[in-house]
């Protein structure tokens, strides 16, 4: 490209006696082009938060991967966790014990998912030591049917630590009058808040050991869990380890488990960006339109270039140039706006919801009050060059429209 070519492109974007009209149309439309690429860039963050958010929030209470068996029950079970423990991917594994039950306390009744842990090693495969708000999980001793409940389980039953619950297992016993339940009775040592309702509503843990004699397992455990170095990794650890494993156990990971929801959030982030996109595509319009009456207005600037040798391929390159700024120029403004709001989402959010009296995620109806933002810089490396190159798109037709100009029919009248 010639230095004159870039000093003219450059020269027709700034306001020259006539055309102020056309620059505060460039002006528009870099705004236009900058606001598309802020909001494509702090809505696609605050998105990948709330994904981040409730994935932290599901892991908190269950393993990355877990091993089953056909019947839920897994008798040689100790080989099984040493073939687990011994990938260089698992950080750490465990037994467990699930089941299913109803918790009674006083007139209420509830119905609930029993799981049985080791609290020592419990600690290494999920977080559910930190989510304790009441009691300690490593009160769950063996022999001494504690339990652990989740909060919004015990506020349904109108426990606190300390009071007694009754625990009730449908593995019965077979009598003269047919199949009677097994009732025992367990002491609550302690309340958790993960923060999601299929945890907190449904969720008691117990002793593994006092599992085993609620349940009539003897010595099998329901399944195996483990905890990752990488939980991006769970898949292609639970495909490894299914080949080696016998038959009738099967390796199940957190994405397989929470499957739907995971798909849900990515459909939905795919949704988002092509309608945000359409921001960035109108931006790109009023480019074109810029750039067509820019063309209409030169006509004799055109010409006269012409005459002095200028040719069709270099005026076509002023106006690429003229195009090309504007939409540099939008998305650099865009690019640096939404990595600033999207890294400062805490503190604006608030603001805007004091200064305007009003609450976008009320505690008492959303399980995340807050809006979490987790920027990743590639989707924005992604989304600034997709601006930049629609915007350069915008300029090939309008730059070749003035390429096209006849110096005499453009002169005729002047």
């Amino acid at each position: 490209m010639q230095p004159y070519e870039l000093f003219i492109g450059l020269r027709y974007t700034r306001a020259k006696r006539r055309n102020h009209f056309i620059s505060f149309i460039s002006l528009i439309s870099m705004l236009g082009m900058g606001l598309g690429v802020m909001a494509l860039i702090v809505v696609l963050s605050v998105m990948n938060g709330f994904q981040k958010e409730i994935r932290e929030r599901m892991l908190g209470a269950s393993p990355h991967l877990e091993v089953i068996a056909d019947g839920g029950r897994i008798n040689d079970w100790r080989p099984v966790l040493a073939q687990v423990a011994e990938d260089n991917r698992v950080t750490a594994s465990a037994p467990y014990v699930s089941g299913q039950g109803m918790l009674t306390y006083g007139q209420s009744v509830q119905g609930v998912m029993v799981r049985g842990i080791d609290p020592l090693l419990e600690t290494a495969i999920t977080d559910l030591s930190n989510k304790i708000k009441a009691g300690a999980l490593t009160d769950l001793r063996s022999t001494e049917f504690g339990i652990v409940l989740g909060s919004d389980l015990a506020r349904a039953l109108g426990v606190h630590v300390g009071d007694r619950v009754m625990l009730i297992s449908p593995q019965g016993s077979i009598t003269p009058a047919g199949m009677v339940p097994r009732l025992k009775q367990f002491h609550v040592v302690g309340i958790f808040e993960i923060g999601m309702a299929p945890y907190d509503n449904s969720l008691a843990l117990i002793n593994i050991g006092d599992a085993q004699k609620l349940f009539q397992l003897g010595d099998a455990v329901t399944g195996i869990s483990a905890k990752l170095h990488n939980i991006d990794t769970a898949p292609d650890v639970a495909h490894d380890l299914q080949h080696r494993l016998p038959p009738y156990l099967y390796a199940n990971d957190w994405t397989h488990q929470n499957s739907n929801y995971f798909r849900a959030v990515q459909m939905e982030k795919k949704m988002m960006f092509i309608i945000l996109s359409l921001i960035v595509a109108v931006a790109a319009f009023n480019i074109v339109s810029t750039l067509v009456m820019a063309v209409t207005d030169k006509q004799a600037d055109i010409a006269i270039l012409r005459t002095l040798g200028a040719s069709p391929r270099s005026i076509m390159k002023i106006f690429i140039v003229q195009g090309v700024v504007i939409g540099l120029i939008g998305t650099l403004l865009g690019g640096i706006g939404g990595i600033a709001l999207a890294l400062n989402l805490d503190v604006v959010v608030p603001f805007i919801e004091h200064l305007f009296g009003v609450q976008f995620l009320a505690k008492d109806v959303y399980y995340i009050s807050e809006l979490p933002s987790d920027l990743r810089y590639h989707e924005v490396a992604t989304v600034t060059g997709l601006s930049f190159l629609i915007s350069l798109l915008a300029t090939l037709y309008p730059s070749y429209r003035a390429s096209q100009t006849q110096p005499a029919e453009a002169l005729r009248y002047e």
